[in-house]
């Protein structure tokens, strides 16, 4: 059965971030992820984490500064050296909270710059930052999202992640699938996801329109969640939704797999 992950960034928000650690256990999840834990002490997460016996399963690269609204800076040609900072502050969070995985934001491409030099910086970004992660034990993901959430951003399709990764020419960058997401970009769910599944260690889900829990949109997860455990998938389907009303009563759908 799929592993569920709470995003503690959308999820549980009734309560302090502090406190969504042990309410996600209450609910019964095993796994929780996030955004960034960087405006906290490391320890004080390991903390949280050992207290409820929860496995962090992904958190992201520095993304910038997202409460001005920047989405990351991977192919922010000018912000190269913040970049590179910002992955040795990642892993040095990430082997604290025994994260095995993070994710690195493409970013908003800044309007003057042309697009395939956001390409190319963000190609050697991914290059710098690899084989720091796999000496480290860590795997380095990316992900696309959505232009109607995000407008203008990097990186919106499989077929563009798949590229950048064969530019890379990394063994350890893979592909975070968010069902969500590449619903509203391209469709076919399924035969994406088995197509790339070698590719993918991490998914994240939520339903459309509304970006809410599964069964409240146009997404069929009774059907894609089935279908995403015959294929043998083993990683983590982290929950990125934003509940209809409450979390708890948004939870009805996970009674099976949690």
């Amino acid at each position: 059965m799929p592993k569920l992950a709470a995003n503690l960034t959308l999820m549980f928000n009734e309560v302090d971030f502090p406190d969504r650690f042990a309410t996600a256990a209450q609910a019964g999840f095993k796994g929780v992820e996030f955004l960034f834990p960087y405006d906290y002490d490391k320890n004080v997460l390991k903390q949280k984490l050992e207290e409820n016996n929860l496995t962090l399963a992904l958190h992201n690269l520095p993304g910038g500064n997202w409460a001005n609204g920047e989405r990351g800076i991977g192919c922010h040609s000018d912000r190269v050296a913040e970049f590179e900072a910002g992955v040795d502050k990642a892993i040095d969070y990430a082997t604290t909270l025994d994260c095995k995985q993070l994710n690195c934001l493409a970013g908003i491409r800044p309007s003057r710059r042309d697009p395939m030099e956001a390409r190319e910086t963000f190609i050697k970004n991914l290059q710098y930052a690899a084989p720091r992660l796999k000496a480290a034990g860590i795997k380095l993901l990316i992900e696309a999202i959505n232009t109607r959430d995000i407008p203008g951003f990097f990186l919106t399709s499989t077929a563009q992640a798949l590229d950048i990764i064969t530019a890379v020419g990394s063994d350890n960058l893979y592909f975070q699938y968010d069902i969500y997401h590449m619903q509203i970009m391209e469709g076919d769910l399924a035969p994406t996801i088995e197509k790339n599944l070698k590719l993918i260690p991490h998914m994240q889900l939520a339903d459309t329109p509304g970006r809410h829990e599964p069964g409240t949109g146009e997404i069929n997860y009774e059907f894609l969640l089935p279908h995403i455990d015959k294929l043998g998938y083993t990683g983590w389907i982290g929950c990125e939704y934003k509940p209809a009303t409450t979390t708890a009563a948004g939870l009805g759908w996970t009674k099976q797999y949690l």
